[in-house]
């Protein structure tokens, strides 16, 4: 398990990176230097906070958390899922903060790496740009994913691209069909305390067999 201090936790999540002369990359493996060009990266011109990339890769990963992008709380923290989604989510897991961030076999890619502003009606969007400038990379570098965790629109569009025009109560309440491999979520925001109401089976079906799924692969 890494053993990682707080304060070096947060520079390696933050995507706080000084900009190095030429040569750079020497010696980093594949992993290193993408991680660096990630962590650096400044697409975006318009970010609304500038930009600060929020990722955990590792080639040892068995579970993927595949989310939309961070808010501005995990933002201000460097620390995805550094808020009150990350405490649902973390129990829904049925795992610790430490292993959460710690354990290599758990990674966290969003679908927009930095915090895209906020909306009428919570945030926006991930950045359209993102995915296609990193995600097939990240994903290529983490091949031995056993579990992936599929939340929220953007995520499901990308992952599974037949299931657009679905709904996300409809694809997670038909959660065995993509189970083991894959596990459609709402998104553990407390804005979705409604749809969880509604919804009771998903926490009280769904939940106890994603934590004895995470729990064996972790075991």
């Amino acid at each position: 398990m890494l053993n990682i201090a707080p304060a070096a936790l947060v520079q390696w999540l933050s995507g706080i990176v000084l900009l190095c002369p030429m040569g750079q990359f020497a010696g980093m493996s594949d992993l290193e230097q993408l991680m660096e060009r990630m962590r650096a990266c400044a697409i975006c011109t318009d970010l609304p906070l500038g930009p600060r990339p929020l990722f955990k890769v590792d080639p040892r990963a068995r579970v993927l958390i595949a989310g939309q992008a961070p808010g501005r709380i995990t933002h201000q923290k460097g620390i995805p899922f550094d808020d009150p989604s990350g405490n649902r989510l973390r129990d829904w897991l049925g795992v610790t903060r430490d292993v959460f961030y710690n354990d290599p076999r758990i990674a966290i890619l969003p679908m927009g790496l930095c915090f895209p502003g906020n909306g009428k009606s919570g945030d926006l969007p991930p950045r359209v740009e993102c995915a296609p400038a990193w995600r097939d990379q990240a994903l290529a570098m983490m091949p031995d994913l056993e579990l992936i965790l599929i939340i929220g629109r953007y995520a499901i569009d990308w992952h599974v691209p037949d299931a657009k025009g679905q709904s996300i109560t409809a694809l997670a309440s038909a959660w065995q069909a993509t189970w083991p491999d894959q596990l459609i979520m709402p998104h553990p925001s407390p804005r979705n305390n409604r749809w969880l109401k509604t919804n009771p089976w998903f926490e009280v079906d769904v939940i106890p067999a994603l934590r004895e799924r995470v729990a064996g692969m972790l075991r």
